[in-house]
């Protein structure tokens, strides 16, 4: 599971690097940075869980996001989920993960779950993303597809 891990987080920062090119071609409309600031914190702050560190901001929606910002962080998470994943055992991705959300409640859930959620978030904030753009005016969206990705990969 760790290297399908791996490999998924190769696709996130492709399409979230993609995404971003095209936010930044229309303009860097407020609520797609909105959005991918959303994105960005949320896959911070479900690492610092995963790592069983105090949380390093107080939402999971910062203010004031800028194009310039997205681009420097999209790095950053894959790098830093990168460094996380590599140095945890396979059998760690069944360990149980306690946590508290944003509003106080605690939770446990596995490791392999966590990452899965990270992982679909992104897809689903990405598609949310492609929707503000396209109301913002673009015509044609970046493909984002896994398939794509893999084809790109594979070339």
């Amino acid at each position: 599971m760790k290297t399908y891990f791996l490999k998924m987080f190769g696709y996130n920062l492709f399409a979230s690097n993609l995404i971003i090119q095209a936010m930044e071609t229309a303009g860097s409309p407020d609520i797609a940075l909105k959005l991918m600031g959303h994105l960005l914190a949320a896959e911070q702050a479900w690492l610092e869980r995963c790592k069983l560190v105090p949380p390093s901001m107080p939402n999971s929606w910062p203010e004031n996001v800028t194009i310039e910002q997205c681009k420097i962080q999209v790095s950053e998470r894959y790098e830093a989920w990168l460094t996380f994943l590599n140095e945890i055992n396979e059998e760690d991705i069944n360990k149980l993960i306690p946590y508290h959300n944003f509003t106080g409640d605690y939770f446990e859930n596995q490791l392999g779950d966590i990452v899965t959620q990270v992982l679909n978030h992104g897809t689903h904030t990405r598609a949310q993303i492609g929707q503000q753009l396209k109301l913002a005016g673009v015509k044609t969206l970046p493909i984002t597809d896994y398939s794509y990705y893999l084809r790109v990969l594979n070339s």
